[in-house]
């Protein structure tokens, strides 16, 4: 891969991905609307390493075809990410705007051109009513499956989960940009690439408790800010798996050199077995970490859109890339913990408005 361009490219992910193809000599341009709090940071990030910045809108097609050059490779990671935004409805129309239209602009342009792409998408589109109803048991520290069903037991959520249900609008949003995605990839020999997501987290994550919640935790911890333990009884019992960026970065470096092979396939990618926590259990690294032992709220109402468990099973990516999460959940806390260390003067004001 020669050139490469990034949508959402100042994000977390977008410019972690950035930095890790300047790292392979790649070209790399990232294309964003620094709309969310601290992306400028991120930019000038990607700019010290020798990467191009584009301003635009990825809701404005005009700003896509203002991009000068030929590109090998459109990584498209450009969403907002939390599945709170529009539970309320009144940001409704920004999430579908800016998560569905917005990839769609973004597929058209790659049609257009001729360019590969390579989707981030996200395991928020499997339906959390379906997951939460699934039979678990509860140990001293988290929830566990107790049964196993089609897609569904202890080693994970898997491709063969049922769709059907609510999901979020984020989730529904990435569910209809990856089956547009598969459309064009069918319809125009487009070669496409889909990596449905889990937890996210590592150094240069902006968190928020609704999308980078291990940070955010970690976060709190640092700079002694308040946190409560939230639904499914307020013990902070529920799981996630994660994943460190770099990790992610490893897995689309490989996917990137073999991106003509594939056509909408889709895949899964998580910290799986190898790495989830819950939040009591992130806790206690945490407090170990930074030496900051706080009192933790309970509210024991479920959000809406939240989930007892999830664990992604990463089902044949491994084989197929000869890839697996390397990094375990200490070392993604405490890789971020060093971070926070180093750029507390820059981030403070971020993490703590």
């Amino acid at each position: 891969m020669k050139s490469i361009l990034i949508t959402g490219g100042c994000g977390f992910i977008g410019s972690n991905l950035a930095v890790a193809f300047r790292h392979a000599g790649a070209a790399v341009t990232v294309f964003d609307n620094l709309s969310r709090r601290g992306s400028e940071l991120l930019m000038l990030r990607v700019l010290d390493r020798g990467g191009r910045f584009v301003r635009g809108d990825i809701r404005a097609p005009e700003d896509l075809d203002r991009l000068e050059g030929d590109f090998d490779l459109l990584i498209e990671c450009s969403a907002e990410p939390s599945v709170l935004v529009g539970t309320q409805g009144a940001d409704a129309r920004f999430m579908l705007n800016n998560n569905l239209v917005g990839s769609l602009n973004c597929f058209e342009w790659a049609r257009a051109r001729r360019v590969p792409v390579l989707f981030l998408s996200t395991s928020r589109v499997y339906p959390y009513d379906a997951i939460n109803a699934r039979s678990f048991r509860e140990t001293r520290t988290r929830f566990e499956p107790a049964e196993t069903a089609p897609g569904f037991g202890p080693g994970g959520i898997g491709l063969d989960f049922p769709l059907a249900g609510a999901r979020s609008l984020y989730g529904a949003t990435k569910l209809a940009s990856e089956i547009i995605l598969q459309e064009y990839a069918r319809q125009y020999d487009l070669p496409a690439l889909i990596d449905r997501c889990s937890v996210l987290a590592g150094p240069w994550q902006l968190g928020k408790v609704d999308q980078g919640v291990f940070t955010h935790w970690l976060a709190c911890h640092y700079f002694n800010k308040p946190l409560t333990y939230i639904g499914f009884g307020g013990h902070g019992k529920q799981v996630r798996d994660l994943l460190h960026v770099e990790d992610l970065a490893d897995l689309v470096l490989k996917q990137a050199a073999r991106i003509g092979e594939f056509r909408g396939e889709i895949f899964q990618v998580g910290g799986s077995v190898f790495a989830n926590l819950s939040l009591c259990e992130t806790t206690e690294i945490c407090r170990a970490l930074t030496g900051h032992r706080m009192d933790i709220g309970m509210d024991p109402a479920d959000r809406p859109a939240d989930l007892r468990w999830f664990v992604m099973d990463n089902g044949g990516t491994p084989d197929r890339f000869d890839w697996r999460p390397h990094r375990g959940p200490k070392q993604i806390l405490k890789d971020t913990y060093d971070w926070l260390r180093q750029h507390e003067a820059s981030f403070k004001k971020i993490f703590t408005p």
